[in-house]
């Protein structure tokens, strides 16, 4: 099984925010980290923002368009 790097984000927000997204995240059987990488591709997908992602082979970038 391919694995790809990845990189640490972090940023501070609201309590109730966070709350909200542990929540969310609960009912989707899914860890806060994964809960927010879906949050931001549903996000860029929905308004069309690029997202640059590593082929599973590990061999160079592959674009995802997403749509408007």
């Amino acid at each position: 099984m391919a694995t790809t790097k990845t990189t640490t984000l972090t940023f501070r927000i609201e309590p109730g925010l966070k709350e909200a997204v542990r929540t969310a995240a609960e009912l989707e059987h899914r860890s806060i980290a994964n809960m927010i990488e879906i949050m931001i591709r549903d996000y860029c997908r929905r308004v069309g923002v690029e997202i640059a992602e590593t082929n599973a082979s590990g061999l160079g970038p592959k674009r995802v368009k997403g749509r408007k």
